[in-house]
């Protein structure tokens, strides 16, 4: 691919990125990322032969900016494994509510099913380091089925809080004792 068309498809799947984050899932139609990105409905064929190609690359850049954040809360590893997987608990959440269409776009079932589209080659690093974490804090169990669990929470946790169910049910403020309780129910209550 020549330079100009690598700065195209980047330019479709900024506008794509931008486009998400502004205006949710729905906006992303092939139509609407040309017109944004000033070309015509049909060039986005040219480098994403399909539509779910272009949203993978899409939901890549989102997997790539949590995975960057995900390495910085969890560091060099000097603090405990239940602290690194407090910290990205916190970053996971954080993430979710404040990318929300991007999040959405990320976990939608049709991208990650597509093997051939390179999106869990973005994802499952993440898992891994979930997977290692959780290892780390209980050898004892099975480790990924224990991150599953948890990420599955973290996910709900997110996603009821953005509908606003679990402030209601809860009358919490913030989102950070249930993120505690959640961990506390997969990996045990920190010890006093």
């Amino acid at each position: 691919m020549s330079e100009s068309e690598t700065g195209l498809r980047a330019r479709l799947v900024d506008v794509g990125v931008d486009l998400v984050s502004t205006e949710g899932v729905q906006a992303l139609t092939l139509r609407e990322i040309a017109r944004r990105a000033g070309v015509s409905h049909g060039a986005p064929r040219r480098y994403f032969p399909t539509h779910l190609e272009l949203l993978s690359a899409i939901a890549r850049r989102g997997f790539t900016d949590l995975a960057a954040r995900a390495a910085e809360v969890v560091g060099d590893g000097t603090t405990s494994p239940r602290q690194q997987l407090t910290a990205l608990g916190q970053a996971y959440v954080d993430f979710a509510l404040t990318h929300r269409g991007m999040h959405e776009l990320m976990f939608r079932h049709d991208l990650l099913e597509s093997g051939h589209l390179g999106l869990r080659d973005t994802s499952m690093p993440l898992f891994s380091l979930l997977v290692d974490l959780v290892g780390r804090a209980r050898p004892d169990a099975d480790a990924p089925l224990v991150a599953g669990s948890l990420l599955a929470n973290l996910h709900g946790i997110a996603q009821l809080w953005t509908w606003g169910s679990l402030q209601l049910a809860t009358g919490a403020g913030d989102f950070t004792p249930l993120l505690h309780t959640a961990l506390d129910a997969h990996l045990g209550p920190v010890d006093r």
